[in-house]
């Protein structure tokens, strides 16, 4: 989200400086989205036993987003976000 149009951002994602900045508002939109899901991870992991389906939930929204963004927009999504999701939520549903 911030660093989207950096030398970082963009050799991460292999953005030509124009494209960064032309889809600049689009990657602020997916950040403030990738917030909230963390936001509602950390939320359900604090909550302890009493949390534990909002965690289940966060978490398979977190995996059902990089299934889809590795499907239609870069495979690499489903090693970054998908695979992750994945083993958390199976490291959850059987601890």
């Amino acid at each position: 989200m911030f660093l989207w149009t950096t030398p970082f951002g963009m050799r991460t994602f292999a953005l030509a400086p124009e494209f960064a900045a032309a889809s600049r508002p689009l990657a602020a939109n997916q950040g403030l989205y990738n917030g909230f899901l963390a936001a509602g991870l950390v939320w359900g992991l604090l909550l302890g036993a009493a949390g534990h389906s909002i965690t289940i939930f966060v978490l398979a929204c977190v995996v059902i987003a990089g299934l889809f963004g590795g499907i239609t927009a870069n495979r690499k999504i489903l090693w970054v976000q998908a695979l992750p999701g994945v083993i958390a939520l199976a490291l959850v549903l059987f601890s």
